[in-house]
């Protein structure tokens, strides 16, 4: 029987577990959080006492319902939580659990890493009180935590006014919603957001109940600057006239939508191409989900479309799994999985046009923002070395000059900044500015856990 091994238990690798013992097969599911769930579906501390239904909103249904499907399934599979996996070397997975370094053997993989925030950054982004807008949810689904008092949300993203929503009902204050997008280019975008009414109605009610609890709500607004002399004390803001608004907080959340984590895929050896839509390098998969033989790509992971087509896209890429090993399928079942996984992921194309990344924006940084915070590498540093004769144009070199994306998060966060950058500079688009190559340890372990002597 083959070692079928999932990583990642969202709703992508619950969904493929699933499908796979549904056949008899019993996979292995690596799960780097303590409890399965993944980020968006994210199980509190067991000690907490916290109103998940709440917290969820319009979710809860959801939330409690996969909870429960994983609860079934757990002693169907191999389930490995607190399980990093930090390197693959040919059909060899290198793990670290519970500070164990372990090695395990896969026939076929599914990767589903899931996603994180993607991060423009702007002056002042680095004082403390400022968080991805990823991690501020964190906080408060995990931990019950508020990351201030009185919050700011920053970005361009559809997540801000659930975010600042969850914030409110918790208690906090909520400064502004600062959205850099215009609201014409959200209108525009309307015609392929209808492909999923029901997702872009829950949208619009998020906004709607921050305007009806008196919020400040903008659009099209330019980042200034995060003000504060030891930590976060105010947003400044400027509008489509020119003016600059000060917004007193003591926290920013700051998120320009999610990026698919690809790390994992890049080392087992999956291709990547450009997408001008996302301005993002993502694996190239089939229609399954196969990045190659023996190698499956599913959720956010691999592209953002959201917990529906995650799941649906985990299904999918186990169905392909069952298909290489001999397995009968139905059609019918792959075809209306694969329709829904391309509608959704259609829908995230209308987002990515009515939340856009601030391409111009980031051009336009100033030379002393930092860029790279793990090696405080600022922006005016990567231009410089840029600018000098035979300077590099692509980022894997601006990186080995630089040392920007040489750090703890090995690009994860400053990456797509950087990306940017070096575009403007060179006078190319992203494809040519190249992406950040994926390198073990994907994130920091210990020197033991590789090998070497401590």
């Amino acid at each position: 029987m083959a070692d079928i091994v999932i990583i990642g238990a969202g709703p992508a690798g619950i969904s493929a577990a699933e499908v796979l013992c549904a056949k008899g097969l019993r996979p292995v599911l690596i799960d780097e959080g303590a409890q399965a769930g993944g980020q968006g579906y994210r199980r509190p501390a067991d000690d907490l006492a916290l109103d998940m239904n709440r917290l969820m909103g319009s979710e809860a249904g959801k939330y409690t319902a996969l909870h429960r499907r994983f609860e079934m399934l757990r002693p169907k599979i191999d389930y490995r939580p607190r399980t990093l996996v930090w390197a693959i070397d040919g059909s060899q997975l290198h793990l670290l659990r519970d500070g164990q370094a372990q090695t395990l053997d896969f026939d076929k993989l599914l990767i589903a890493s899931g996603a994180m925030d993607r991060v423009a950054p702007l002056t002042g982004w680095t004082l403390p009180g400022v968080f991805t807008l990823g991690g501020a949810q964190v906080a408060l689904k995990d931990q019950g935590c508020l990351i201030g008092s009185r919050v700011a949300f920053l970005g361009s993203s559809p997540l801000l006014a659930l975010a600042a929503k969850q914030y409110r009902d918790m208690g906090a204050e909520i400064a502004v919603i600062a959205d850099t997008t215009p609201l014409a280019a959200k209108v525009a975008a309307l015609p392929a957001l209808l492909r999923a009414p029901r997702t872009l109605r829950r949208g619009i009610w998020y906004m709607a109940a921050s305007l009806r609890a008196g919020t400040p709500m903008l659009h099209g607004v330019t980042p200034v600057a995060v003000e504060g002399e030891n930590r976060v004390e105010a947003l400044v803001l400027r509008d489509k006239r020119g003016r600059e608004h000060r917004f007193a907080c003591d926290a920013v959340a700051l998120g320009y939508g999610l990026k698919p984590e690809t790390q994992l895929a890049d080392l087992a050896r999956a291709e990547f191409a450009y997408d001008p839509g996302f301005r993002l390098h993502l694996p190239k998969i089939d229609g399954l989900g196969r990045a190659r033989p023996g190698l499956y790509l599913a959720g956010d992971g691999v592209r953002i479309g959201g917990a529906d087509a995650a799941e649906a896209s985990g299904a999918l890429a186990a169905h392909a799994i069952l298909s290489d090993l001999s397995h009968p399928q139905d059609i019918e079942v792959v075809r209306r999985l694969a329709r829904r996984v391309k509608r959704l992921r259609n829908f995230q194309r209308g987002l990515a046009r009515a939340f856009a990344w601030p391409t111009a924006q980031i051009a336009a940084l100033s030379d002393s923002v930092t860029l790279c915070r793990c090696e405080n590498v600022t922006v005016g540093a990567v231009r410089a070395e840029m600018c000098r004769e035979f300077g590099p144009i692509e980022v894997n070199r601006v990186k080995a000059m630089t040392r920007c994306g040489m750090g703890r998060c090995q690009g994860r966060v400053c990456g797509p900044a950087l990306q940017e950058i070096v575009a403007a500079e060179a006078g190319q688009d992203g494809a040519l500015a190249g992406r950040l190559r994926g390198q073990a340890p994907i994130k920091p372990i210990a020197l033991a856990a590789a090998g070497y002597p401590t």
